[in-house]
């Protein structure tokens, strides 16, 4: 499956999408606030919303939001969800639209690396006003939580997914290294400041397959190989943790500030 193929993959089940991704962590989004001064009167561009999961924390700084989302689906259910706040919905690629007005900040969560590479810093920068802000959340599995479990569990992995890489190493936070990309080389913009929050999420066996249920690489699997996998993950659940596990996510803040002209 392409990348394009994957990017839309996400759109084939709306609702499952909306019930089992979780949202962003209250401390991320307040760091948000201080290095960008986000609030009443900010005009702020979302890109790859969803259904909403950072986009109501957005909204609920002041700011006039407009998010855009590439699946169909997938904005129907954000439009619901947003019903009644300051927040635009648009249906489409961000590579394809162009804001009427320069705004204040771009942000992205979870979906800034399924922006076109070869035109994104571009596309934020002829978005933003001179001093404006790009913000990108990255997310990462990290060893902590049931580590016993996330062991098991990749041979269930290397049995059902040919794709997984078997010397592929479970890094704790400290460990991981920052996500770097060609924002940090482009002299449009200034040096970025991170931020990383790390938290724990417990899950019920039927929980945690939900959540991987909204994985590209995981609906990508052919059937026979996805419903191996997921049998062989809640047998892990159910029979050695007594059916709940709890995983480790690192969400990593960028914030970069545009350079005046």
């Amino acid at each position: 499956m392409t990348d394009a193929e994957l990017r839309r993959i996400f759109d084939e089940d709306a609702r499952l999408y909306d019930r089992a991704r979780p949202d962003y962590p209250p401390a991320l989004i307040a760091d948000l606030v201080e290095l960008t001064g986000l609030g009443p009167g900010s005009r702020v561009v979302e890109i790859g919303p969803g259904t909403g999961q950072a986009t109501r924390a957005l909204a609920a700084t002041g700011a006039a939001v407009t998010a855009i989302e590439l699946g169909p689906e997938l904005a129907a259910v954000l439009r619901e969800n947003v019903r009644g706040s300051e927040v635009e919905v648009v249906t489409g690629a961000f590579e394809d639209w162009t804001p009427p007005e320069p705004v204040d900040l771009v942000a992205s969560f979870t979906a800034w690396h399924w922006v076109d590479r070869a035109v994104r810093a571009d596309r934020v920068r002829s978005a933003l006003r001179p001093g404006g802000w790009l913000a990108t959340v990255t997310t990462a599995h990290v060893r902590g939580g049931t580590v016993d479990f996330f062991s098991r569990a990749q041979e269930c992995y290397l049995r059902w997914d040919p794709a997984t890489d078997p010397d592929e190493p479970f890094l704790s936070p400290d460990e991981l290294p920052e996500v770097v990309d060609e924002i940090d080389d482009d002299q449009r913009f200034a040096p970025a400041v991170r931020r990383r929050h790390v938290r724990d999420l417990t899950y019920t066996a039927d929980d945690y397959l939900a959540v991987l249920g909204t994985y590209s690489g995981h609906r990508a699997l052919p059937p026979r190989r996805r419903d191996g996998l997921l049998r062989c993950l809640r047998t892990l659940i159910d029979d050695r943790h007594g059916g709940t596990i709890t995983k480790s996510y690192l969400h990593e803040l960028r914030v970069a500030r545009v350079r005046d002209r």
